[in-house]
């Protein structure tokens, strides 16, 4: 039986190559957080972009999971019936974040939950990743690389133009 649903499996992977791709190589850590902050920026608003991966990128360091084997077991599901079941299984040290957090699970239950798991899972891929018999990134497929003349700034400049229309799904 599989530990996860494969569409967490896929996210996890896109969410692991859009941090990569962010960090840059060399790893840039000033374009990583300027990133988290535009994320954040754009999920404080009431039209948020509905991008689960955008919203685990926003949210991936800020997370404690108080209750990995739930959140393990919920990720056997990607839709659920029960979505807001998962904000009990996380935490925020910051208040900041505790109370985005808590409108994001409010507004956008569904959203929201996939991206606190998809988060979890990227953060342990040590409880997932071996059972699923899935190959490993491989850091060596250059195929995603940005080319020597595009800089990370761009990649993010197009990162949001993909996501403006919030009705193309």
């Amino acid at each position: 039986m599989k530990r996860i649903d494969d569409e967490f499996a896929f996210q996890v992977r896109e969410l692991a190559d859009q941090i990569t791709g962010i960090l840059g190589d060399p790893p840039n850590q000033k374009n990583y957080d300027m990133m988290v902050r535009a994320l954040l920026a754009e999920y404080t608003k009431e039209t948020i972009v509905e991008d689960v991966n955008l919203l685990s990128f926003a949210l991936v360091d800020h997370l404690s999971f108080d209750k990995p084997g739930r959140l393990l077991t919920a990720a056997k599901k990607y839709h659920s019936p029960h979505p807001a079941e998962v904000s009990a299984m996380v935490s925020c040290a910051s208040t900041d974040y505790t109370a985005l957090l808590a409108r994001l699970f409010e507004s956008h239950p569904e959203l929201t939950r996939q991206a606190v798991i998809v988060a979890f899972l990227h953060k342990n891929p040590d409880l997932w990743l071996a059972q699923e018999g899935a190959p490993e990134i491989d850091e060596e497929d250059d195929e995603d690389e940005l080319d020597e003349d595009e800089g990370p700034t761009e990649h993010l400049a197009d990162m949001f133009d993909e996501a403006q229309d919030p009705h193309e799904h």
